[in-house]
């Protein structure tokens, strides 16, 4: 079979005819109908990222998997050949250890692929494997850090700082649970233009020099109950902080590899605000949004 691999030591990527993998005890094997391409991928090649746990040098990349079910290992009796599925992005291994697809085992740039079988979520015949494909990481971890790391609900504010491939998944999801009002803040215009048309009350450039008093506006004077840092970059956190409302949030997913500065520790401690870290989804997080889609 065809499979795109990388070799961690040189960062060096191809696509090379790999055998056909078997499906052993509690895994299914899939065969690949659609793989997305998410910047975690890219900053694997460029080395920004490595992998935490894979055993060896090389691994198959591809984290947003959708496809069919092709065989079935011993003790999977939930699963039958022909299921559309898509396949969540990582898994929690006997040691406790997060193990993410495509970076510490093998993934779905490939014609087939291995997965757990609980990982698999059931797709229906309206979901395209091209729409579904991306479920497991570009929307399901912004669905995850909306609902269970910043705990959002309707009627609270928020701003999402990036309005790239996550972000803008963001925006929408923020919608449909009612934030309000929601702030999408990118320094390119069209990434703004994109952000109104699926929700967004306001964009915002963060070089505007008016930036934080119109926030201050936008909130009525409150802040921001909840900042997402989708965009990994510290000028973010920096400008984001002082803009948090009393027992305000700021939910970081990208990844900058920097220290994290709080411009003011006496107005951080005296609004108790939060910074929380927030990494991928769960099985049920996937499954929620198939099913947000098929309503």
């Amino acid at each position: 079979m065809r499979a795109g691999r990388i070799t961690i030591s040189t960062r060096h990527f191809e696509v090379v005819d790999h055998p056909i993998p078997e499906a052993g005890y509690g895994h299914v094997r899939v065969a690949v109908k659609a793989a997305g391409v998410c910047l975690s991928d890219v900053h694997l090649l460029d080395s920004t990222l490595s992998p935490g746990y894979l055993d060896g040098d090389v691994v198959t990349m591809g984290h947003e998997v959708a496809g069919v079910v092709d065989q079935i290992g011993d003790g999977v009796d939930h699963w039958k050949i022909g299921d559309r599925v898509i396949v969540c992005a990582g898994i929690r291994d006997e040691k406790g250890r997060v193990r993410t697809q495509g970076f510490d085992f093998d993934g779905g740039f490939a014609d087939f692929m291995i997965a757990d079988a609980h990982t698999l979520v059931a797709i229906h015949e309206q979901l395209s494997f091209e729409q579904a494909c991306i479920i497991p990481d570009a929307v399901s971890t912004p669905w995850a850090a909306i609902t269970q790391t910043a705990q959002m609900r309707a009627g609270l504010s928020s701003a999402v700082f990036g309005i790239g491939g996550l972000g803008i998944h963001a925006v929408q999801l923020l919608k449909i649970i009612g934030s309000s009002p929601i702030i999408a803040v990118d320094p390119l215009p069209l990434a703004r233009q994109r952000a109104l048309l699926v929700g967004a009350d306001v964009a915002l450039d963060p070089h505007d020099p008016e930036f934080t008093k119109k926030v201050r506006a936008i909130t009525n004077g409150r802040g921001i109950d909840s900042a997402f840092d989708f965009a990994g970059v510290n000028a973010v956190r920096v400008q984001a902080l002082p803009l948090l409302a009393e027992g305000g949030k700021l939910i970081i997913i990208g990844i900058a590899s920097e220290p994290i500065t709080i411009p003011s520790d006496m107005a951080f401690v005296y609004k108790r605000n939060q910074i929380l870290g927030h990494y991928g989804s769960e099985v049920h997080h996937t499954q929620e949004l198939v099913e947000l889609v098929r309503a």
